[in-house]
């Protein structure tokens, strides 16, 4: 189990929150998305998941700014 965080700094609400988890949630390999609005962190445990793709799953959401955290 991979464990990958990233800061994405447009997250500002529960609606950004259900976005982000729904898209990073169907990346094959990915088995938790946990958001925190405060900190904008979207933290990912996944199988292996390639890190561009979990980005691109955020940019998919309609966030375009998102810095992986090595």
């Amino acid at each position: 189990m991979t464990t990958s965080q990233f800061h994405v700094p447009d997250i500002s609400c529960d609606h950004c929150v259900r976005a982000i988890t729904n898209e990073v949630k169907d990346v094959s390999g990915v088995t938790a998305v946990k958001v925190d609005i405060p900190t904008k962190l979207v933290t990912v445990e996944h199988n292996n998941a390639p890190q561009p793709t979990l980005v691109a799953a955020i940019n998919e959401a309609g966030f375009d700014t998102v810095e992986p955290i090595a």
